[in-house]
């Protein structure tokens, strides 16, 4: 793949590293990055990985725009040959699918849904071909999904399944997005899935609710008071689904600041990972849930 580059006012630069998601085009993505951020280019000021491509914010007056652009290029270049493994984490997310909160904010937009007569995640369901909502739980929570990007709002991660193509859950946005989204909401769209750091609008369809934080201004929330957002480029996620008693026992942990999220350090094979997705994806559950 060729990456596309494309200057965003005077400031900026863009780069497409495919019209695709992929996780090869965001290993591409995350590698140019890495590798950019590491050099510390004087002028360069914020470098931001997205899902298929990446952002270059720079100060024109310290590195001039055509030499930026020279330098990413040459980069690019040393990014292809780059090793397919990363080191990163593995996590649990606990889900109370089908809640009562999400349920009832769902229930007040369904004029501007697809279809008015179903909750999101029937919708979701019917058109993934799964006979049932349980079944398309199954499917949602069964493989590991990885964080491409974070942003958007603060905090908001947004994860691409880690299954063949085939497999792949893909779900269109709202018709018209939603004037209110519960804070914590799990999301769908397109190919994603997201988790909504805070309350606001949204057109993603709703799945359910964790009673994890993942972004914490105040860093008053136990494990985010090294840092306000949880999440990272190249994280894997675990969904794990949870009845109304756990999560009430768990919104009560991280009240008490006594929750601590599962997370496993893992190095992830990108090579391993094509040449055996269901093996791959065992390994790494092994991993999350060793002890």
């Amino acid at each position: 793949m060729t990456c596309r580059y494309t200057f965003g006012g005077d400031e900026h630069l863009f780069v497409e590293v495919d019209e695709a998601m992929s996780l090869e085009a965001f290993f591409v993505s995350l590698a140019i990055t890495n590798i950019l951020r590491d050099a510390k280019v004087e002028g360069v000021t914020e470098v931001c990985p997205a899902n298929a491509s990446f952002q270059i914010k720079f100060d024109p007056d310290r590195i001039h725009p055509t030499r930026l652009l020279g330098m990413v290029k040459e980069i690019e270049a040393d990014a292809s040959r780059t090793d397919s493994r990363l080191d990163t984490r593995i996590i649990e997310i606990p889900v109370y699918y089908q809640d009562p909160w999400t349920h009832g904010t769902l229930m007040r937009f369904r004029e501007r849904h697809q279809d008015p007569g179903s909750t999101d995640i029937e919708f979701a369901s019917r058109i993934n071909g799964f006979e049932g909502v349980d079944d398309f739980v199954a499917a949602h929570s069964g493989a590991p999904w990885f964080v491409s990007m974070v942003g958007f709002v603060s905090g908001l991660p947004f994860l691409y399944q880690m299954v063949d193509r085939a497999r792949q859950i893909e779900v269109p946005k709202y018709l018209r997005p939603r004037t209110d989204t519960p804070k914590l909401t799990v999301g769908y769209g397109g190919c994603f899935s997201c988790i909504y750091s805070v309350r606001g609008a949204g057109g993603y369809q709703m799945f359910g609710i964790t009673p994890m934080p993942i972004y914490d201004p105040e860093q008053q929330v136990s494990y985010l008071k090294d840092f306000m957002v949880f999440f990272r480029p190249g994280d894997i996620v675990k969904w794990s689904p949870m009845d109304r008693e756990a999560y009430d026992q768990t919104l009560e942990a991280v009240t008490n600041g006594q929750f601590e999220p599962r997370v496993r350090r893992v190095t992830f094979d990108l090579d391993e990972f094509n040449a055996d997705i269901d093996r791959t994806n065992a390994r790494l559950m092994e991993v999350l849930y060793a002890d």
